[in-house]
């Protein structure tokens, strides 16, 4: 794989208009109508959403990431897709880079809910 060119400077407060924070999958559920899109239901510790996923075609198990905690963008906006809302963004490593995606997840566990930054 050849590294892309890093993308332009932002500030340290664009970043920090991003909410990315820990939580568990507990469930992986299909999406009927697509061959691509999971629907992941994610534990935050205050709250529970339902994340859609492009994950079938990625792994031969998607439930495989059941139990698992994993890093998510929160504060994007809801997005309907196959009839399903997505509430949120799994962040996981090597889609853009045609590498097969694995979860980005902290090396131990944390709260769910704890922020990035």
């Amino acid at each position: 794989m050849e590294p892309a060119p890093v993308k332009p400077v932002i500030t340290y407060n664009d970043l920090r208009k991003i909410d990315i924070r820990v939580g568990t999958i507990e469930s992986v559920l299909d999406v009927e109508k697509s061959d691509k899109l999971v629907k992941l239901i994610v534990d935050f510790g205050d709250h529970k959403r339902q994340i859609l996923v492009g994950m079938k075609k990625e792994r031969e198990n998607p439930k495989e990431v059941e139990g698992k905690q994993a890093l998510f963008v929160l504060n994007l906006a809801p997005k309907e897709m196959m009839g399903e809302k997505s509430e949120g963004m799994l962040f996981d490593i090597g889609y853009d880079d045609k590498v097969t995606p694995v979860l980005a997840m902290p090396e131990k566990p944390v709260p769910n809910g704890t922020r990035v930054g």
